[in-house]
C-alpha cells in the first residue's frame, strides 16, 4: 500500500517509520522545501518526498499537521480527497492555556475536517493517543503500541488497521467516527499527565483483558 503523509515533525516521523516497517510505501509532503527530504533521508526504504501541493500518492492520506492548519490542507487539496482515507492524528489542544480543547463539546476534530473535506473524503481517527517516540520505536515495555482507530466507514477502517499491523502494532477499533470525541480527551489527558509523573513521553495507554 502507498500511503501519502503530509507533515514532517515527529508523528510524522514516527507514522512512517511503522508504516515503513511493514513493508508499505511512503511519501512525504513538507510545508517548506527540503524538509520532505530531509526527514526521508533519515528514514530510508520506500520512501518519497516533496512539498504540500504535490500530487498524493496511494488510498489513504495522513494528516500529520497541527490541527489548527488541517483546514488550510483540506482546502488545498479539495476534490483530490475524495474518495481517499484521510487520516486525521490531531488533537485539539488549547495550546495558550493548555487547560482543554478548542472543538465543540459535541464535536471532535476529526468531525470537524470531515465537514470540510469533499464528498467521497472518508475521515479516520487514529495515531492520536501514542506519542511519537513510541511509534519510532515501536513498543513500551516490551510491549506493542495500541492505536486506536475510529470511523464511520468499515473499509477505511480496516484499511487503516491494516497499515497498523503490519506496522507492528495493535489495531483497535472503538467504532464510529463520534468516538474521536473522545480519542481526543484521552489523547490529552496522556499529554497531561507526562510532568507530574516523569513519563517523558515515553508511555502509551494499553487495553489489557
Amino acid at each position: 500500500m502507498e500511503v501519502t503523509i503530509i507533515g514532517t515533525g515527529n508523528m510524522a516521523r514516527g507514522i512512517a517509520t511503522r508504516i515503513l516497517a511493514g513493508g508499505n510505501g511512503v511519501k512525504l509532503l513538507g510545508t517548506k522545501a527540503g524538509k520532505g527530504e530531509a526527514l526521508a533521508d533519515g528514514l530510508g526504504g520506500n520512501v518519497q518526498a516533496g512539498v504540500v501541493g504535490d500530487e498524493l500518492v496511494g488510498d489513504v492520506v495522513v494528516l500529520a499537521v497541527p490541527y489548527e492548519a488541517t483546514e488550510a490542507v483540506v482546502e488545498r487539496y479539495g476534490d483530490a480527497l475524495s474518495g481517499k482515507v484521510v487520516v486525521d492524528i490531531t488533537n485539539p489542544v488549547n495550546w495558550e492555556t493548555f487547560d482543554g480543547l478548542v472543538t465543540p463539546s459535541d464535536s471532535s476534530a476529526a468531525e470537524e475536517i470531515e465537514k470540510s473535506a469533499p464528498e467521497g473524503a472518508r475521515v479516520v481517527k487514529a495515531w492520536n493517543t501514542t506519542f511519537a517516540g513510541t511509534l519510532v520505536e515501536g513498543e513500551v515495555d516490551g510491549r506493542p503500541l495500541d492505536v486506536l482507530i475510529a470511523g464511520d466507514d468499515e473499509e477505511a477502517r480496516a484499511a487503516v488497521a491494516r497499515l497498523v499491523e503490519a506496522g507492528g502494532s495493535k489495531a483497535v477499533e472503538v467504532g464510529p467516527l463520534r468516538r474521536a470525541r473522545e480519542l481526543e480527551r484521552l489523547g490529552f489527558l496522556g499529554m497531561t499527565v507526562q510532568q507530574p509523573l516523569g513519563l517523558n513521553f515515553a508511555s502509551a495507554w494499553k487495553l489489557a483483558s
